[in-house]
């Protein structure tokens, strides 16, 4: 019988003894906190230029320096190890600083998307139990500061809330740091411990806390970057939300660190801007969900920008259409890969010397020897090479399980340690893997997977709605829409009524829908459950 893994105070889910002692011996585990990792790379490249931002730099020694004088102010305000902080930080110098300060000092970062606002935010202020939140002033029309107040009205354990910028009635960011002579040292910390929260891409509501620890995400990131060829050279992009994990170690901006390289923040992924900062930086690689590569290979088209520099775009996030990857290639006479993974762990790569059909029609293989992935069908049964069935994975830097979530846990881990993905793929006779969907209904937007149920319980609570459903359905690019079918109880709301509704209820604006159609009842399956597709088909609408 197969042993439930012990939870750790921390509340991660520990890997069993006999996998911990075989990632050990086989290299993937250092037994080293993120923190001494980091130090090693400043060492080894102290003068090089490890960070840009706007018209900022700081070399691997500044950035440490940096890192040391915040985690010395961390300290005299109260943040000790194991506490809990929010960081809603846009791509700004500040985001690396606050944090690898955080976790130098012990406490856990809540790695959280700007994108997130009340509703999220609050949930996971809750659930974590947080006791401080670390924020910017405004970004692109909005002002975080009021978000906080109200986050932190409703959420009483949140202490403190840090902003970086104006902070207003909060506390400010600039004046936290101190001497770093004055830090204090854990003995206590342990590197099969978390490091850093992670949030799920939203296969439920409010997404899930994801635990990370220092010893797999080192080896996350220190791999990942071998296999992508970073190097001194490399000079990585950031264009996607730093938060996201795709960005921060895959291999992303931790990796492009181990390798020396130099990592240089996008304000926002518009090609415009990372146009000019390609040229200007003689920028080598990024990464981008496959709505963007559209975006920006359009945007090419008549900018006719410089991007003679660059070496490799990864894609990631969902299915990369072949068509696309060819645009690239032949457009940009840039390297193409497709990654596909999960912030829960296993990650899978096109390799850079695999032939275009690979690239173009597959999602890749997984990055280690050590990872175990099963492909089975609804009774848990492995199905034959070539047929679809749902992604099972486990290895030294994939999760046992979420954080406070035992009832998800018993779903969505099997007793052997396995990860339910809920992601319907199969695998090639080569080994590469193709992704065909999801299990169960979400809507692949931007390159997050946005849950239905979120959406469909608020609306539910408007007062012309007796109910509703939300769908995905095909639109102009890459990115499904998302199309609320309701069944009103008198004049049916508006789109623009909709989407208000929402917005006051907290709803992130990248869920609200697109399109609103109405339906007398909705259809249901043979076990009562709504049936999407048979929504879509009465509509005349298409899936993709």
């Amino acid at each position: 019988m197969t042993l439930t893994p012990p939870i750790r105070p921390s509340g991660l889910t520990t890997w069993p003894n006999d996998a911990a002692l075989t990632y050990r011996r086989a290299g993937a585990w250092a037994d080293r906190l993120l923190t001494e990792e980091f130090n090693d790379w400043c060492l080894r490249s102290p003068d090089a230029i490890a960070v840009i931002a706007g018209v900022e730099k700081l070399t691997y020694t500044q950035l440490a320096d940096r890192v040391a004088r915040r985690a010395a102010g961390w300290s005299g305000q109260g943040i000790r190890p194991g506490d809990r902080v929010l960081v809603q930080v846009p791509n700004r110098i500040e985001f690396p600083i606050v944090l690898l300060s955080l976790i130098r000092v012990g406490a856990v970062p809540i790695l959280t998307m700007p994108a997130h606002r009340h509703r999220e935010i609050t949930a996971l202020a809750r659930r974590s139990g947080a006791v401080a939140y670390v924020t910017v002033d405004r970004e692109r029309g909005f002002d975080y500061r009021d978000l906080a107040a109200e986050v932190q009205s409703a959420a009483p354990q949140l202490r403190q809330v840090f902003v970086d910028g104006n902070p207003g009635p909060h506390l400010s960011l600039a004046r936290v740091d101190a001497d770093p002579a004055s830090v204090p040292s854990d003995e206590s910390a342990d590197p099969g411990d978390i490091a850093l929260l992670l949030l799920s891409g939203g296969t439920t509501g409010v997404p899930k806390l994801i635990p990370r620890t220092h010893n797999d995400y080192a080896f996350n990131a220190r791999a990942s970057a071998e296999l992508c060829c970073f190097d001194s050279h490399t000079v990585y992009l950031a264009a996607l939300p730093t938060a996201h994990n795709f960005v921060l170690a895959c291999p992303g901006i931790l990796g492009t660190w181990a390798s020396g390289g130099t990592v240089v923040l996008a304000p926002s992924p518009a090609p415009d801007e990372c146009f000019t900062l390609i040229a200007q930086h003689r920028v080598t690689h990024t990464a981008l969900v496959p709505s963007l590569v559209q975006v920006w290979l359009d945007a090419a088209e008549w900018e006719h920008p410089d991007l003679s520099s660059m070496e490799l775009l990864q894609a990631g996030g969902s299915r990369l259409p072949a068509s696309l990857a060819r645009r690239v290639r032949t457009d940009w006479q840039v390297t193409v890969q497709q990654v596909y993974g999960m912030a829960e762990g296993l990650l899978n790569f096109t390799h850079l010397d695999d032939p275009d059909d690979i690239t173009d029609n597959t999602q890749g293989r997984p990055l280690s020897s050590l990872d175990e992935i099963r492909i089975v069908d609804e009774n848990g049964k492995d199905v034959p090479s070539g047929e679809d069935g749902e992604l099972w994975a486990r290895g030294p830097y994939t999760i046992r399980g979420y954080v406070a979530e035992d009832e998800i846990n018993q779903r969505a881990f099997s007793s052997e340690g396995f990860y339910r993905s809920g992601d319907r793929v199969r695998r090639l006779s080569d080994g590469n893997l193709v992704v065909s969907g999801r299990v169960n209904e979400t809507i692949s937007k931007g390159g997050e997977s946005i849950a239905t149920d979120d959406i469909t319980d608020i609306l539910r609570e408007h007062p012309a709605i007796s109910d509703c459903a939300v769908v995905g359905i095909a639109g102009d690019g890459v990115d499904q829409r998302i199309c609320a079918v309701i069944v009103p109880s008198g004049t049916p709301p508006t789109l623009k009524q909709l989407r208000e509704f929402l917005l006051a209820e907290g709803i992130a604006a990248h869920k609200l829908p697109d399109v609103v159609e109405c339906m007398p009842a909705l259809p249901l399956t043979t076990i009562g459950k709504i049936d999407a597709n048979a929504i879509r088909q009465n509509l005349g609408l298409k899936k993709e």
